[in-house]
């Protein structure tokens, strides 16, 4: 009697990214292909509003890069991860400014954002956080548009919760960076 081998084909990320081309979008985790979908217009706005406070920071300073989902974060190989973050910020330490990166970034981003999608569980996205901080980025924002609250996680601290009138604070990352809680969420 022969085997059956149900084990789905392990992919890599040079494959990950023939595929794009092909009109087909998502992460690797561990070689295996977790296709992502479009998450609304309230996603959206929240991904261009943050990251035009970011962007509007950065960039006249030329602290590093700041980077959109569809870049992509290489993070293991052999099986190949490659995930894909709402907005990641890359010091220019890490990845010099003159240098040209084609294809995705490997290593772990310094700053993380992850906004929620229509589904997505507080859980599963505390869950993405550990994840992101356990392969070494120093700061994880989680946007939850439904409270209008942002959860950061660092390394070694409890996860603070922002509300209301509150803002994101860059911290020993972005020093200098704040942005009012309001300014992401406007419409």
């Amino acid at each position: 009697m022969t085997a059956v081998n149900d084990a789905p084909r392990l992919l890599t990320a040079d494959e990950l990214l023939q595929l794009y081309s092909k009109g087909v979008r998502g992460e690797l985790i561990r070689g295996v292909l977790s296709e992502t979908k479009p998450a609304g217009m309230e996603h959206g706005v929240i991904v261009v509003n943050l990251a035009t406070e970011l962007g509007n920071f950065i960039m006249p300073r030329r602290l590093g890069r700041l980077m959109g989902s569809d870049a992509g974060v290489w993070l293991e190989r052999d099986p190949d991860t490659v995930r894909e973050p709402d907005i990641a910020f890359i010091s220019a330490e890490k990845s010099p400014l003159d240098e040209r990166v084609i294809g995705y970034t490997e290593g772990a981003p310094d700053l993380v954002v992850e906004i929620a999608s229509p589904g997505d569980s507080r859980r599963e996205l505390n869950d993405k956080a550990l994840m992101w901080l356990g392969f070494g980025v120093r700061l994880v924002w989680v946007v939850h548009p439904d409270t209008r609250t942002v959860d950061a996680h660092r390394t070694n601290y409890p996860v603070a919760t922002l509300s209301g009138a509150q803002a994101l604070d860059g911290l020993d990352i972005l020093p200098g960076f704040t942005c009012p809680l309001r300014n992401i969420f406007a419409p």
